[in-house]
């Protein structure tokens, strides 16, 4: 399956929920005024856009219209893809270009982070990098014990302590190994408990301070995994770990099983955080490097007649 079709299938649910009804609403209007513009933002945020982005969606394809000239109704569609591929791209390419580069992985319980760590090491293999991976959340054996079962997988070493070991400790070991193996990129799957922001923060300046000193001008990526199906509670989750963690990009998880992947708009538009990758299925394949334009077009395609 190529990759277009891939995130295209991934968004089929999303693409029901807000393609599919912008169309059937096209369909009732002659020509474009402020009433098609009204009910295009109503449907933009009962699909998971957001009241923020959802005015600013329309008020951009407003222009366009103006600029244009045009009248039909049909072409609301197309000015969609444009608009939204404009809104939500910039920033897409993992900032990976160092001798070891680190990326810390953080999420809450149940978004897919430890799965999410060993598709990315399986994706970074198959380009030719070598990896290793650090199991960095250490206040679940789980963790540790489904990171192993993915390290496998991907065919990439790993460094792990005992549960309720230090992370920073598991951090520096890591990196370590990854100097002595010459690996160009270390994966650190940490914590990702929001109710004590606190101790959250500390927890990551402990790591950083260890990352500054042994890799200094490294580079260095805060992923944090969002499941999509949360929707807005994905945007809140996105902008109290902002404020904890100083996150650089997010990636979000089970688009092809909810209908709300329309979240992607405002985390970019609202937060400026850059979606990096997309998980669209089970398989270790599907996480798919973010691309703005396929997603605006698998989002906004006209339904089959």
């Amino acid at each position: 399956m190529g990759f277009f079709s891939k995130i295209r299938d991934g968004l089929k649910k999303t693409r029901e929920n807000i393609s599919n009804q912008i169309s059937q609403m096209l369909h009732s209007f002659t020509k474009i005024d402020d009433d098609l513009f009204e009910e295009l933002e109503e449907l933009l945020i009962m699909g998971d856009v957001g009241m923020n982005s959802a005015e600013h969606i329309c008020e951009s394809v407003k222009k366009r219209v103006k600029e244009t000239g045009e009248k039909d109704p049909q072409a609301i569609m197309g000015l969609l893809q444009e608009t939204v591929s404009e809104m939500i791209s910039g920033n897409q390419e993992l900032q990976i270009g160092t001798t070891p580069s680190i990326l810390l992985v953080i999420g809450v319980n149940g978004v897919g982070k430890t799965t999410t760590i060993g598709k990315l090491a399986f994706r970074l293999k198959q380009e030719g990098k070598s990896v290793i991976l650090g199991a960095a959340d250490t206040f679940r054996a789980a963790a540790i014990e489904q990171l192993q079962v993915w390290s496998e997988r991907a065919g990439v070493p790993m460094v792990a302590h005992s549960e309720g070991a230090d992370p920073a400790a598991v951090v520096f070991d890591t990196i370590a190994a990854a100097k002595a193996r010459h690996c160009d990129v270390i994966i650190c799957d940490t914590a990702g408990r929001l109710h004590n922001k606190k101790n959250l923060m500390d927890e990551l300046s402990k790591i950083n301070r260890i990352i500054d000193r042994e890799l200094p001008n490294c580079d260095k990526e805060v992923l944090l995994v969002l499941d999509a199906a949360t929707g807005q509670n994905a945007v809140n989750q996105a902008r109290e770990f902002q404020k904890a963690a100083g996150i650089t990009g997010i990636i979000l998880t089970k688009l092809d099983g909810t209908a709300k992947g329309g979240v992607v708009i405002p985390i970019r538009e609202e937060l400026g955080l850059p979606v990096k990758f997309i998980g669209v299925g089970e398989q270790v394949d599907d996480l798919q490097p973010f691309d703005a334009d396929d997603f605006a077009r698998a989002l906004f395609e006209r339904p089959q007649a």
